[in-house]
């Protein structure tokens, strides 16, 4: 009912885990989970049920999630049902899925990227704080 497949760690279908359940890598839910994940990629199967956060790189729901789910790719397929918020990069909603909560994208800003970065690419985008800065500097 719980172990370890292919990479993932697997709560299997008929099992209940109370607590937080935390993995460096994948994590396949069949069962029930009354707790909060963080993993690199969750996939919670049709059957399964998740009461609490989510954190993860990517997320499969096709079940049925309570409470917030922060992830940068969310997938809601088309059994799935959430209650709670989404903050996520992408989202994709299949035609089925029941989704109630506020859906909030978070965008990565060209200045998240490190400079160095960014010459490589032959452009480094505006910063009008560094150039008010460098303004104000005294000459060197």
């Amino acid at each position: 009912m719980f172990g370890f497949k292919r990479g993932a760690t697997i709560i299997g279908e008929g099992l209940k885990v109370v607590g937080n359940v935390t993995a460096e890598g994948n994590v396949e839910i069949y069962g029930r989970l009354d707790g909060e994940v963080q993993c690199k990629s969750l996939l919670l199967s049709r059957k399964a049920h998740l009461v609490g956060a989510v954190t993860a790189e990517h997320a499969t729901i096709n079940g049925t999630v309570e409470g917030p789910i922060h992830a940068a790719h969310v997938t809601l397929k088309s059994r799935a049902h959430v209650v709670g918020d989404i903050h996520h990069q992408s989202l994709s909603i299949k035609k089925g899925a029941y989704f109630a909560g506020r859906s909030v994208q978070a965008v990565k800003e060209k200045q998240t990227m490190p400079e160095k970065a960014w010459k490589k690419l032959g452009s480094v985008p505006r910063d009008a704080n560094r150039e008010a800065a460098a303004a104000a500097a005294p000459p060197r």
